[in-house]
């Protein structure tokens, strides 16, 4: 059996690393696009499904596929194209609330659970330079809604209420209690 993480990222593999389980990594190579008509938060656990299903594996593998989407207003915020998309990102972020939706799928066999958690926070009103800054700094341009809060938007963050890691992109404590429905030993232990 192996546990499959099916996703480049380099955040993702560091927070699956906190099981203490070993892993490959095999990428999926799908359509990511999201229907704007229906609700984001099906939506990303659509995509997250797909990717899930679209890795090789053998029977008895456990694959993990993940996607995260930043939803404010009611618009879905994914990776910015450009600097100018991401400034326009930051700027409809400042000042305001908004949630960071991961839709996860973990796959084993015929056994499917998709599980989509949500985290809201709110952003302190920030100043263009300072959005200009952050974005010469190059970290926003390959994340959802442009920021990483693991790194130099701390400082924009007033408030959070739910998983920190779902924000970094793969929501740890409820894919480990998904893990263990697996039969997962997480840090060796099996519960």
């Amino acid at each position: 059996m192996n546990l499959i993480l099916a996703s480049q990222s380099p955040r993702r593999r560091e927070l699956l690393g906190l099981t203490g389980l070993d892993f490959v990594v095999r990428a999926a190579d799908i359509d990511e696009t999201m229907d704007e008509t229906k609700p984001p938060e099906e939506e990303v656990a659509r995509v997250s499904r797909l990717k899930a299903l679209a890795v090789v594996r053998e029977p008895d593998d456990v694959v993990i596929a993940a996607d995260t989407i930043v939803v404010c207003e009611g618009k879905v915020l994914g990776k910015p194209r450009d600097e100018a998309d991401a400034f326009r990102m930051l700027s409809l972020l400042s000042g305001r609330n908004h949630q960071v939706m991961t839709g996860m799928t973990v796959v084993k066999g015929d056994e499917i659970v998709t599980h989509t958690e949500v985290t809201r926070l709110r952003f302190r009103d920030l100043h263009p330079d300072e959005i200009r800054a952050y974005i010469a700094s190059g970290e926003p341009m390959d994340k959802a809604g442009a920021y990483g809060i693991q790194g130099g938007a701390a400082l924009f963050c007033t408030r959070m209420e739910g998983d920190y890691y779902n924000v970094m992109g793969l929501p740890v404590c409820a894919l480990s209690v998904i893990l263990r429905t697996f039969g997962l030993p997480i840090w060796g232990v099996r519960v």
